[in-house]
């Protein structure tokens, strides 16, 4: 990046005049470690200035009416914001002849705020003016039709004639967006980790020379701005030369003209704008310089931790998060700020998603399987949910900040207090290397903050806590050892369905978009069910249900053909056969290799095209699936299959009158004795074709 010629010559001549302004501005620098988001802050006075500047058309402040000026708080003082700028107001309106001129009032300003960093001094700084300007033009506002603004002009003695004012109120609008535009690169710079990242020791001061000049030139200018806002103060209407009768004045204009009051003001005000012009472009190259190298850096910083064993998770947490704030955590339950310390020597789950999780029902299952399992509580497993949201541009907007509010006040968990503050360089990263797009992630970090799991959502919505410390070599011993039943199935989707399932009780779910399909389907169950077999039905729908799929509940409900979801809960059932499908081949299982797979990817994919539905009937440990016509057969094998569901159980009897057995060869295994194995729930299957064998007790003599 090469600075442009006219702008490098005042880089490399620093006059001993600079290096004394230098030496005094640094003398009155006492930093107490207080913080102020000046960015926000900086914002709410831009809000009032784009209320100002109606009669310049052709100036923009980035308008933000977004940032709210009553939540900015300053850290590690005991003095509100509020009185802290009604303060400073007061030092920039004050033009006592003992404070001498400009540049002494302006080293009494900075002495004012030695105690803050060098953004926040400067943007105090335009608060405060802007807060004396807001005020005037709301008077002028209201001038016109509210009896009270008239009663506090005259009693101010301001002039009768704001329209005759155009000019100087332009040049205090441009002088305004330039001290905007160099406050806004000292808030860059100061915001970069520097701390943390080293930059080239000749860039770093040069830079810092130009952000103590900078921050010297905006106090002025706010001085030169107030003054004028006082001398309008008991001006006399023969004093507004007719230079105000120009709506665009410019440095010709204004040198061609008799002097006035309003000529000498609009001139001083547009020089400084000249000059801090020269001094924004020639900071905004500085600061980007230093920009691109800690990004650089920082990145590469990232990804060497992330490569390297560490001692614990301190440095990784504090460069994500604590780069701007020494709390940067809060408990969303009591809104407690936490360092990263509170999360030392745990499992961290970082919990990425937009400010507004989508779904919602998905984000609120996800607090079930975790924070809210009763298995949670029983254990004292060490780990901790951290929510870190991240816009869906640069910038927060609105509703995306109205989000957060909303579901950080609600979270059970962990979040980042204020993620607009989260630096650029680590919110790259999580959307480059950690691969975040739109859709939620949870990225396990282990005690030492080494990631054991990119993306642990799939396992925290199949297993819930039980998937603890969520790393991937856990996943692949819970696949190995899981068994594919209706409890692990249905798992806690719905409370009632899984105390049936614990219970042992037979069940059968079933989903079909074929009204007629339906309506038949539960009228054969209907007749099994009066014959004596105890089992509940319960419609579970198909992937990604739709609209249609109310207005099917909507059928069933009224007609009392069966059980049925929630639509929410529906939606959760698929969402976590998907979350199993995917966390299986992630595995590299195929069908052809794990029958878990199959069985969940006939569920998925079945399109219910020809109209046929499908159904899974079991009781706790066993099931079978069924689908289409083999399912209606069965159903009208009852009275074959029936009266064996005493002695096989539900789906011993089912596969008896479905699958053959006259090529089968009876098997039998001798098991030592185990009262368990008496348990009627206890189902103990062929090796060949899978049926339930049935129990018989041996007695055997050992001579």
């Amino acid at each position: 990046m090469n600075m442009p010629e006219t702008e490098s010559i005042l880089l490399d001549s620093s006059s001993s005049e600079e290096d004394i302004l230098i030496k005094n501005v640094l003398i009155s620098h006492d930093p107490d470690g207080s913080f102020l988001d000046s960015e926000r802050l900086l914002c709410a006075m831009e809000n009032i200035m784009c209320h100002t500047t109606s009669e310049v058309p052709d100036l923009h402040f980035d308008a933000m009416a977004k940032k709210n000026v009553s939540n900015i708080e300053v850290a590690g003082t005991q003095e509100p914001l509020g009185r802290t700028i009604h303060r400073i107001s007061r030092q920039i309106l004050c033009k006592c002849p003992e404070k001498g001129d400009s540049h002494a009032r302006t080293m009494v300003l900075f002495d004012e705020l030695r105690n803050f960093r060098w953004d926040a001094k400067v943007v105090l700084a335009l608060a405060a003016f802007a807060t004396c300007y807001g005020e005037l033009w709301l008077l002028i506002q209201l001038y016109p039709v509210n009896p009270l603004a008239v009663s506090v002009a005259r009693l101010k003695q301001l002039p009768s004639n704001f329209i005759a004012l155009r000019p100087l109120f332009k040049a205090l609008s441009l002088l305004a967006k330039a001290m905007t535009d160099v406050a806004k690169c000292i808030i860059k710079f100061e915001s970069l980790p520097i701390k943390d990242v080293k930059l080239d020791k000749e860039i770093m001061t040069v830079t810092k020379s130009q952000i103590y000049l900078s921050a010297y030139w905006v106090i002025k200018s706010t001085l030169a701005c107030s003054s004028q806002i006082t001398d309008l103060i008991a001006m006399k209407l023969e004093q507004v030369h007719v230079l105000s009768l120009q709506s665009s004045p410019t440095f010709a204009d204004l040198c061609c003209l008799p002097s006035s009051s309003i000529t000498i003001g609009a001139w001083e005000l547009l020089s400084l704008e000249h000059k801090l012009g020269r001094i924004w472009r020639q900071l905004r190259w500085q600061v980007d310089v230093c920009h691109q190298q800690i990004e650089t850096k920082l990145h590469q910083k990232l990804l060497d931790l992330f490569k390297d064993t560490q001692v614990d998770n301190q440095e990784v947490l504090h460069i994500l998060f604590a780069l701007k704030d020494d709390k940067p955590l809060m408990d969303c339950s009591s809104g407690q700020k936490l360092g990263v310390s509170k999360l030392k020597n745990k499992v961290v789950i970082l919990m990425v998603s937009r400010p507004e999780p989508h779904p919602i029902a998905e984000l609120l299952f996800l607090v079930e399987q975790t924070f809210d399992h009763p298995y949670h509580y029983m254990s004292e497993k060490s780990y901790e949910i951290v929510w870190v949201p991240i816009p869906s541009s640069d910038s927060w907007t609105e509703d995306e900040e109205r989000s957060f509010d909303i579901f950080s006040s609600s979270l059970p968990w962990y979040s980042v207090r204020k993620p607009w503050l989260l630096c650029s360089v680590v919110v790259n990263f999580i959307k480059q290397e950690w691969n975040f797009k739109d859709e939620p992630i949870m990225v396990v970090l282990d005690s030492q903050g080494n990631i054991s799991n990119s993306n642990a959502i799939d396992m925290a919505l199949i297993w819930g806590d039980g998937a603890y410390p969520f790393s991937s070599a856990i996943e692949k011993e819970l696949w190995e050892k899981e068994q594919w039943n209706l409890q692990f199935m249905i798992y806690e989707i719905e409370p009632l369905l899984t105390k049936l399932v614990y219970e042992g009780r037979n069940l059968c779910i079933y989903g079909s978009q074929n009204l007629d399909w339906i309506r038949d389907f539960n009228y054969k169950m209907k007749e099994i069910t009066k014959a004596g077999l105890q089992m509940e039905t319960v419609y579970f729908g198909k992937r990604n249900p739709i609209e249609n799929e109310r207005n099917i509940m909507t059928t069933i409900e009224s007609e009392k053909l069966s059980g049925s979801l929630s639509f929410t809960r529906m939606h959760l059932f698929w969402r976590r056969l998907e979350s199993m499908r995917r966390s299986i081949l992630q595995l590299g299982k195929t069908l052809n290799t794990n029958h878990i797979l199959e069985d969940v990817v006939a569920l998925l994919d079945k399109d219910d095209e020809n109209g046929q539905g499908w159904a899974v009937m079991g009781s706790g440990h066993s099931m079978v699936r069924l689908e289409g016509a083999r399912l209606m057969d069965c159903l009208n094998l009852f009275s074959v299959w029936g009266d064996k569901v005493g002695k096989l159980g539900l789906v011993g009897a089912v596969k008896y009158a479905l699958e053959p057995t006259d090529e089968h060869r009876c098997q039998s295994s001798v098991w030592p004795f185990d009262k368990g194995l008496l348990d009627e729930k206890v189902v103990v299957v062929c090796n060949e074709c899978k049926r339930p064998l049935e129990k018989f007790v041996l007695y055997k003599c050992e001579i």
